[in-house]
C-alpha cells in the first residue's frame, strides 16, 4: 500500500489522470494530526476557514463520516443542525463540496462570484436536494470564495 502500508492514502486512475484518495481505511478515523500531515501547506487554509467561521456564526459541529472504501472518511460541517459543506481532504489540499437549494442558487447568480463557480452552480445537475458543487482549496482566494458560498448557504 502507497504511504508506507498505513491505510491513510490509496490510488486509482480517473480520465487517465492519478487521482490519490485520503483516509481510505475504516478503522482509522482522520485526526488533527492526520490532517496537518496530509494537507500539508493547505491546513493553514483548513484552520483559516474553520476559525473564519466560528468566529462569524458561531459553534460549529464536525462529523467524521464513513462513506466506504471508494470514497473513505468525509467531514461534514454543520451550524447548528444545517449541514453546511462536506470536507475531503487531498494530497496537499482539500476539497469542498456543497448543495444549493433554487433560493441559493438564484443568490450565487447576484453573488459577484467568480463567474466559472457561477457557471458550474448554474450548470451542475439538478437534485431534489438541490444542485452541487465541489472546489479544491490550493490558496487563500478559495477560502474566500468558500466564506461567501457559505453566507449564502446560511443566509438561504
Amino acid at each position: 500500500m502507497p504511504n508506507g502500508g498505513n491505510g491513510l492514502i490509496s490510488f486509482s486512475y480517473e480520465k487517465n489522470q492519478m487521482t490519490s484518495k485520503i483516509f481510505i481505511d475504516k478503522f482509522i478515523k482522520p485526526n488533527d494530526q492526520k490532517l496537518r500531515q496530509t494537507l500539508g501547506t493547505s491546513y493553514k487554509y483548513w484552520e483559516e476557514l474553520k476559525h473564519s467561521l466560528e468566529d462569524e456564526y458561531g459553534e460549529l459541529i464536525e462529523e467524521w463520516k464513513y462513506y466506504g472504501q471508494k470514497i473513505g472518511w468525509t467531514l461534514k460541517l454543520f451550524y447548528k443542525k444545517r449541514n453546511l459543506f462536506f470536507f475531503t481532504a487531498g494530497d496537499k489540499y482539500f476539497r469542498i463540496s456543497f448543495v444549493f437549494g433554487d433560493k441559493a442558487v438564484a443568490a450565487i447568480k447576484q453573488s459577484g462570484l467568480p463567474k466559472k463557480l457561477i457557471d458550474e452552480v448554474k450548470n451542475a445537475k439538478k437534485y431534489v436536494e438541490g444542485r452541487g458543487l465541489r472546489i479544491e482549496i490550493k490558496k487563500r482566494n478559495d477560502v474566500n470564495n468558500i466564506k461567501k458560498l457559505v453566507a449564502i448557504k446560511i443566509s438561504n
